[in-house]
């Protein structure tokens, strides 16, 4: 089997979607913007530096749509595609992502941004499979603000992608893999994978690559 993986946020999208999503709970009025926005900046410079606590992020993130029910969480959401996602939806991230459709390979979004925020984002771009970091659900089958299983963050995109094979009765000696990301918190996937590719690479990864000689792809220029 050929695979082509992407992780979403600064690779396929020239944004992040969990950040954005965030901003826009304030533009919402869900969140006091100036306490949302520390707290949400301080999440993200633990992501950009390797030290995240999922767990904690998940919950902080997940807290003001969790409060809102689904209806209108549903609701903002596609407000949210058409104002800031598909404004950001660039021709040679499409363009990507449909060369390997077109090969015949399997497509896939794995991210360490939850379900929420990026299903109907995978849907915008045409692919049917996406690993994210799923949420629990109460009785009502609303989120509960908690992690399911293994979040898909750092080693654990590894475990996943391991987990999906599994149930498909393959190992990694089955496949072909294409892997594409721009941060060094993805090196055990894309050490993992036949063909990393690092796109849109932050500067660690950048020199990463070029020390391994991996190719590097610039989508955004």
């Amino acid at each position: 089997m050929k695979l082509a993986l992407f992780d979403l946020d600064h690779t396929l999208l020239p944004i992040d979607s969990d950040y954005s999503w965030g901003e826009f709970t304030i533009t919402l009025g869900w969140t006091d913007a100036s306490s949302f926005k520390q707290r949400n900046d301080e999440f993200y410079a633990h992501y950009q530096a390797g030290t995240l606590d999922i767990h904690d992020y998940v919950r902080f993130a997940t807290q003001a749509v969790r409060l809102q029910g689904a209806q209108a969480a549903a609701q903002a959401h596609e407000r949210y595609m058409r104002e800031v996602i598909t404004p950001n939806i660039r021709p040679a991230a499409q363009e990507l992502v449909r060369k390997h459709q077109a090969a015949g390979d399997t497509v896939m979004i794995v991210t360490a941004t939850n379900e929420f925020v990026t299903r109907p984002i995978a849907q915008a771009f045409g692919v049917s499979e996406l690993i994210a970091v799923e949420l629990e659900r109460d009785i009502s089958g609303w989120i509960t603000g908690e992690i399911k299983g293994t979040p898909s963050f750092r080693e654990g995109k590894v475990q996943r992608v391991q987990q999906w094979l599994a149930h498909r009765g393959l190992d990694w000696s089955d496949v072909d893999m294409h892997f594409y990301s721009d941060s060094p918190n993805d090196l055990p996937l894309l050490e993992r994978a036949q063909h990393p590719v690092a796109t849109n690479p932050d500067e660690r990864l950048r020199q990463l690559a070029q020390t391994r000689g991996w190719p590097i792809l610039d989508l955004f220029q």
